[in-house]
């Protein structure tokens, strides 16, 4: 199974920049490079902060980049989105009592796609609603499951971002450790490129379409980064987990 993770787009109306670039043709050479080299994914997964400023005109500018999108998409949320908005332009987004969370089963296992959005807030978080959802998910899955989320759940060494991950995480690592058949967590948020173990579950992150974080380990403070844009591809099998990381320029 092939799988594209593409996050942090921070869409604004088409023209308006984010850290001095556009966010809107930087999203529209991504969507150019997957439709050119992967249109057989099964799925791209678009992992929270959609928009930079929770504006309808933002998400009608998502609409119209991935209406020409060749493979299947899932859009999640961050903490720059707004839920109201983000319904307003796809009402038929898949949720949960107003949350925009699902799952999907695949040959290679169970997809599960949360809503870490804690509207108001920097960091995440799963509230019990969430949290009791998610077991139900895993309870009901006697496959590996896989899950893509906005905020990390783990520090990156990085102290301003792992200030605003998820909230209350040893919650989250519990109700995983119980069932046992998290197998990779996929999540956006830090703007960076990293991957590891968490609680003995693997893990990647990845670079933002339009501008990133830069690599000041042990700062106090945040800084904004330039680093090229990328998507990771993800090539799951009954064995292997791969993630390659596919820069666009």
């Amino acid at each position: 199974m092939k799988l594209i993770q593409v996050t942090d787009l921070h869409l604004r109306a088409p023209g308006e920049r984010v850290a001095g670039l556009d966010p809107t043709a930087s999203l529209s050479v991504a969507i150019d490079d997957i439709n050119r080299n992967h249109p057989d994914a099964d799925l791209v997964v678009f992992t929270g902060d959609l928009s930079d400023d929770g504006s309808i005109a933002s998400y009608r500018s998502l609409e119209a980049a991935i209406g020409r999108l060749v493979p299947p998409s899932r859009l999640l949320l961050g903490n720059h989105d707004d839920r109201s908005a983000f319904r307003a332009v796809f009402p038929g987004a898949s949720g949960e009592d107003g949350f925009v969370q699902s799952v999907e089963d695949r040959s290679v296992g169970r997809l599960v796609f949360l809503d870490t959005l804690d509207e108001g807030a920097v960091a995440g978080r799963l509230c019990d609603h969430r949290l009791a959802w998610l077991d139900q998910c895993l309870a009901e899955s006697r496959q590996p499951v896989f899950v893509f989320m906005h905020h990390p759940p783990f520090d990156i060494g990085m102290p301003p971002l792992d200030g605003c991950k998820l909230a209350d995480p040893d919650a989250f690592a519990d109700l995983l450790g119980r069932h046992g058949n998290v197998r990779h967590i996929a999540a956006g948020h830090v703007h960076r490129l990293c991957s590891g173990l968490w609680n003995g579950i693997a893990f990647n992150t990845g670079r933002g379409t339009n501008h990133q974080t830069a690599p000041l380990f042990g700062a106090t403070h945040f800084a904004m980064g330039f680093e090229t844009p990328a998507y990771n591809v993800m090539l799951i099998s009954a064995s292997s987990v791969v993630v390659h990381t596919q820069e666009i320029t």
